[in-house]
């Protein structure tokens, strides 16, 4: 990805980033525990295999993931956020509520993915992660 902004404005710049209809979902599943790519393609949302690899090479690049090699044949990864892809989580928990209130269609989120600060959240997702 270009690390060359269309201007200076900081909301301009997080959305050439993040502001297609998938990066964001892509986060949310990493921060709620997803963490193999079968995973996030039983997302209700539907991603197609070519975008969600794109999504995920993309938040690689951009240090908000990062990839980790699980099985050697056939190569398999799995993916966890960074800490700065960790530091979205207040953005991503301020859409929950601003779509909570608004769009009465929507579900509501688990309890502790709303109240942990980024800090928690990447403490408990690396105690998933850990084996047994």
């Amino acid at each position: 990805m270009s690390t060359e902004n269309r201007s200076g404005c900081p909301i301009a710049s997080a959305l050439d980033l993040l502001g297609d209809r998938w990066t964001l979902v892509v986060l949310r599943d990493l921060l709620t525990g997803k963490r193999i790519y079968k995973e996030f393609l039983e997302s209700p949302e539907g991603i197609s295999t070519n975008i969600l690899a794109d999504r995920l090479r993309r938040l690689e690049e951009c240090g908000l993931v990062e990839r980790v090699l699980y099985c050697d044949r056939p190569a398999r990864y799995r993916y966890a956020p960074t800490r700065k892809g960790a530091d979205l989580l207040p953005t991503l928990q301020a859409l929950c509520r601003w779509s909570n209130r608004y769009d009465g269609e929507t579900w509501t989120p688990p309890t502790d993915f709303m109240r942990d600060t980024p800090s928690q959240r990447l403490q408990k997702l690396r105690r998933q992660a850990q084996p047994g």
